[in-house]
C-alpha cells in the first residue's frame, strides 16, 4: 500500500536507517537481550548519524529537522526489529520538553549531550502507587528557598539504567495538580537506580526503580512553573500516544512479513502451510486489518503535522494499534505452530514485547474512557482539560 505522507526525502531516510540499523543494531540484538539493555556505543552512534533530537537546534548539534515524518521513519524501522533501542522516548517524548519548556540556559546545558547520544533520556512519572492517574503522584519537591529538596521512588522507568538525565515528576504543593518537572542528573548525589527489572518482553529495554532521597536541586533544574508540571505533561500526550501506536503497527508489520515467509517455506502433509484455506484466510484478515490501521495511523500523523491531533483522537489511535498489534502477533505465533513457543524464533519474542503496548502510555481502558469522555459520556463534573486528562 503506497503512504502519501511519505516524501522522496523520507523514503530516503529510511534506506539510510535501515542501512544502518542492520549494520550497528540488529546483529547485537541478542547481547542486548543478554545484558537487558542496548549499549551506550550504540546510542553515540545513532547520535552521529543525527538520529537523536533532530529537531534541536544547530548551536546544539541538531539539524533543525521538526518534521515529525522523520521521526516516524526512525521508529518504524527499529521498532520492527530492535524495539530495546527506545530511541522514540528519547526523541519524541522526553527530548521536547526542554526543547520546547526549558530556559535558554537550561537547552545550552543539556541539549548538545541529547543531541550526541551521551545523555539518555527518561522520564520519571510512575510510582508503586501512581500510574495512570498522576495527581495520586507521592515524590515531593520541597522549596527551601535557594535549593529544592526531593524526595520520591518511581518505578518502571523506561531507560532507567541508562539514563544521563531523568525528568522527574513531583507534587510542589497541595493541590491536585500542583505538579513540578524537574531535570535531575544520573550522578546526583540523592539519586539511587535500584534494581533492573525483569521483564516478560522487550529484555533488551531497560526498565529500572528510581530513588530520590534528600536530594538537593539547583534552582535552576526546575523546568516550567513550579506548579505548571501537570500542563505540560498534557501538552505533550497527544504526540506520545501517536509515536507508540507507529510503535506498534511497525512490531506488527514485522510479525505479518515473518509469519508469510514461514508458511510459505513450512511443509505440512506435503504441501507449504500458506496453500491451507486457514492459512490463506488468516493472513488475508491480517493484510486488511493492517493496511486499516495503516491508514488510521498514517492520517493522524496528518493531523498531528497539521497541528490538529486531538487528544480523543490519539486515544483512538493508541487503542486501535496496540489492540491491533496483540491480534495480529497472536494469529501469526499460531501460524508458527511449535515453533511459535520457542524463543530462538523471532515471533515468540515479538508476542512477549507486545504485549505491553496495550498498558503503557495509557492503558488500553484509560483510552476508552478518554474516547467515551469525547463523546459526551462522562457523568462527573466538568473540569478543564488539563484535569480531565489520564495518562500512565
Amino acid at each position: 500500500m503506497r503512504r502519501r505522507l511519505f516524501q522522496p526525502e523520507h523514503e530516503e531516510f529510511r534506506r539510510t536507517v535501515r542501512r544502518w540499523a542492520e549494520a550497528e543494531v540488529y546483529p547485537q540484538s541478542k547481547r542486548f537481550r543478554q545484558e537487558g539493555m542496548v549499549s551506550r556505543e550504540v546510542w553515540r552512534k545513532a547520535g552521529a548519524q543525527g538520529f537523536l533530537a533532530m529537531f534541536a537546534d544547530p548551536a546544539h548539534g541538531g539539524l533543525g529537522l521538526d518534521d515529525f515524518r522523520f521521526d516516524m521513519v526512525l521508529t518504524e524501522e527499529l521498532a520492527a526489529r530492535e524495539n530495546g533501542l527506545y530511541i522514540p522516548l528519547h526523541n519524541r517524548i522526553v527530548a521536547p520538553y526542554i526543547h520546547r519548556f526549558g530556559t535558554p540556559a537550561q537547552r545550552d546545558r543539556f541539549m548538545p549531550g541529547i543531541v550526541s547520544g551521551e545523555t539518555i533520556l527518561a522520564i520519571a512519572m510512575t510510582e508503586p502507587d501512581a500510574g495512570s492517574d498522576l495527581s495520586g503522584l507521592r515524590s515531593r519537591a520541597e522549596d527551601r528557598g535557594d535549593h529544592w529538596l526531593l524526595n520520591g521512588a518511581k518505578t518502571y522507568i523506561s531507560n532507567g539504567i541508562l539514563a544521563g538525565l531523568v525528568v522527574v515528576a513531583a507534587r510542589t504543593g497541595p493541590g491536585r495538580h500542583e505538579i513540578g518537572l524537574f531535570l535531575v542528573e544520573g550522578d546526583r548525589p540523592g539519586f539511587a537506580r535500584g534494581r533492573r527489572l525483569e521483564k516478560i518482553g522487550l529484555k533488551s529495554q531497560d526498565t529500572a526503580e528510581l530513588h530520590f532521597t534528600d536530594m538537593r536541586l539547583p534552582k535552576e533544574n526546575l523546568l516550567g512553573p513550579a506548579a505548571g508540571g501537570f500542563k505540560l505533561m498534557m501538552h505533550n500526550l497527544a504526540e506520545e500516544r501517536l509515536i507508540g501506536a507507529v510503535q506498534f503497527l511497525a512490531h506488527a508489520q514485522r510479525a505479518f512479513a515473518l509469519t508469510l515467509d514461514f508458511v510459505k517455506e513450512r511443509k505440512v502433509f506435503g504441501r507449504a502451510l500458506g496453500t491451507f484455506q486457514n492459512s490463506r484466510f488468516v493472513l488475508a484478515d491480517l493484510r486488511a486489518r493492517l493496511d486499516a490501521a495503516q491508514a488510521f495511523v498514517d492520517a493522524c500523523a496528518a493531523e498531528h503535522l497539521d497541528g490538529a491531533l486531538s487528544s480523543e483522537l490519539a486515544a483512538e489511535v493508541k487503542l486501535h494499534a496496540s489492540e491491533t498489534e496483540g491480534a495480529v502477533v497472536d494469529a501469526c505465533l499460531q501460524l508458527h505452530g511449535g515453533a511459535g513457543f520457542m524463543e530462538e524464533y523471532e515471533i515468540a519474542r515479538m508476542y512477549t514485547a507486545a504485549r505491553v503496548s496495550r498498558i503503557y502510555a495509557g492503558s488500553s481502558e484509560i483510552m476508552k474512557e478518554i474516547i467515551g469522555r469525547g463523546l459526551g459520556l462522562d457523568d462527573r463534573p466538568r473540569r478543564g482539560a488539563a484535569e480531565g486528562e489520564d495518562r500512565a
